[in-house]
């Protein structure tokens, strides 16, 4: 039989160092889930990630057991880690946080690939663009 669904949650932490710390531990404990368990094992399918935003969307069932999905850092994240800065522009259309290349875009679009709603990699790199845009990331070529 199969067990029925009581709460789905999305939250974010950090690979590898999850802690039951705010803000993870309230979320977590709310839901009812082992707080202990779930740091476990996410820290260990998350080892080889350390350091980076892991956004991950918890299924909690009716005995209080849990199933978690993995996903791939935000779009936001990628292209700051690619232009090597620690936030956008604050003034978006006056000052640029940085500039990208065709060539990192198209790299970051296939690695979202997954979580985004594209038909292709081309709707996907317009999409990452969009984000980079925002940001006050400039792309060139």
């Amino acid at each position: 039989m199969a067990k029925k669904v009581v709460k789905k949650i999305k939250v974010q932490a950090v690979g590898g160092k999850a802690t039951p710390a705010p803000p993870l531990g309230p979320v977590l404990g709310q839901a009812g889930i082992n707080i202990g368990e779930f740091v476990n094992q996410f820290n260990e399918q998350t080892r080889e990630r350390m350091g980076e935003v892991v956004p991950v969307e918890i299924t909690v069932y009716d005995d209080r057991t849990f199933t978690f999905i993995l996903k791939t850092s935000p779009a936001s994240r990628m292209i700051l880690k690619a232009i090597g800065k620690d936030k956008g522009s604050s003034k978006t259309p006056i000052s640029r946080a940085g500039e990208l290349t065709k060539a990192q875009v198209k790299e970051i679009a296939e690695a979202k690939m997954a979580d985004l709603n594209a038909a292709s990699v081309e709707a996907a790199m317009r999409t990452i663009e969009g984000t980079a845009k925002s940001m006050g990331v400039f792309i060139k070529g």
